[in-house]
């Protein structure tokens, strides 16, 4: 099964559950569906700030191709529970993570208009997951992830206040040519990042927030 072949159940504005279609169908005609996304925040240590992790997205993806992105997402496919959502740390992570250990930050209503053939209209289901190993012991999805960065919560807070405005440099992993992460920077504006609305960035800082500095 391609990617454009995989079912989803379908919801209306208010989430009430209107059948299934086809991930292409839901795209061209802007239907409601469900995702699962999850951010692995990295805590302080000594002098160094928490970061929150951005995946990099894959140049072939249909929606915002190269951009920075949730640590780990994708969609839910029909008849999926939130808790199936998981299996996405493992694809695109390498990571083996029981839904109990993730933090609920709640539901998130996102529209994105890509083109006229793809308006995405998603519920975003929405976990934070704290981890400390470092970058070099993830295992990157190659089909999905071309890289994995750290973004201090600081910068994090400015994206989502629209305050970003001067380039940043973080650090992070890109896959070589044989699939293994190898460290890498980059400088990076408002323009690298997927366009989230900025109550979105909230939702995760405010659930950093109650997780206390005691777990970060």
């Amino acid at each position: 099964m391609t990617p454009s072949d995989e079912i989803f159940d379908i919801f209306d504005e208010r989430m009430n559950p209107a059948g299934q279609a086809s991930r292409s169908e839901v795209h061209a005609r802007g239907l409601w569906h469900q995702t699962f996304h999850c951010w692995i925040v990295d805590p302080a240590d000594g002098d160094t700030d928490a970061v929150l992790l951005f995946q990099e997205r894959h140049p072939g993806k249909d929606t915002f191709p190269s951009l920075l992105d949730t640590s780990c997402a994708g969609h839910l496919l029909a008849g999926e529970a939130v808790e199936d959502g998981v299996r996405e740390l493992e694809e695109e992570l390498g990571l083996s993570v029981p839904f109990e250990a993730l933090v609920p930050c709640g539901l998130f209503a996102e529209e994105d208009v890509i083109s006229d053939a793809c308006i995405d209209r998603e519920f975003c289901h929405v976990f934070l997951h704290v981890n400390r190993q470092p970058l070099t012991q993830y295992r990157l999805q190659p089909e999905e992830v071309t890289g994995l960065y750290r973004v201090p919560l600081e910068q994090v807070r400015k994206l989502a206040q629209g305050t970003l405005s001067e380039p940043i440099r973080i650090a992070g992993v890109a896959s070589d040519e044989n699939g293994v992460p190898v460290p890498v920077e980059r400088i990076v504006g408002p323009a690298d990042f997927v366009p989230h609305p900025g109550a979105y960035y909230e939702l995760v800082l405010k659930a950093i927030d109650r997780i206390g500095k005691s777990a970060l």
